[in-house]
């Protein structure tokens, strides 16, 4: 029951999220602490913290992460299942009528109405993560300091995490 209940949460998470793994945070935030209470807000947050750091996609990671967490390997295997089932379906579909369709109004205004809800839903999972993360003033300095290294100064991604991790280890 456990495993269905793990396979169709995640199904429904991939089918009802637009826009990448950022976007699916407030949705997975909802149903996998809110609505099943399989994990705390706060193992939450490292969830989406480790997803990040890890190689491939955000949405993945987490459903693989959650599901270890809440059913071991075979959560770990029916939560990845069950958040890509959807994508890959819809694809399949969508492939069939797109190339015919894609310059179509209807289409075009689709998609125009559907960016603005993908900003909103990852500025919503960046105000999240920031609320999890910015949680003293040596936090939000380190915040400011690799946010700063990257614009401004260029300083590639990786190391800018590296620096805040040492960064971490001296101040904390």
């Amino acid at each position: 029951m456990l495993l269905l209940t793990l396979f169709s949460t995640f199904f429904k998470i991939g089918m009802f999220s637009f826009g990448g793994g950022y976007a699916m945070i407030p949705l997975i935030q909802e149903e996998i602490i809110k609505r099943h209470g399989f994990l705390t807000t706060e193992q939450f947050g490292d969830i989406i913290a480790i997803a990040e750091m890890t190689p491939g996609p955000i949405a993945v990671n987490s459903a693989t992460f959650v599901g270890y967490n809440v059913s071991g390997v075979a959560g770990a295997l029916v939560s990845t299942v069950g958040v890509v089932m959807p994508s890959f379906i819809i694809i399949l579909i969508l492939a069939r009528f797109f190339v015919q369709y894609q310059h179509h109004s209807i289409t075009e205004s689709l998609f125009r109405g559907i960016r603005p809800m993908v900003v909103a839903l990852i500025i919503s999972a960046g105000v999240f993560i920031g609320s999890m993360a910015l949680v003293d003033m040596k936090s939000v300095i380190i915040w400011i300091a690799v946010f700063a290294a990257i614009n401004k100064a260029g300083v590639h991604p990786i190391a800018a995490i590296m620096s805040a991790g040492l960064l971490g280890i001296l101040l904390f």
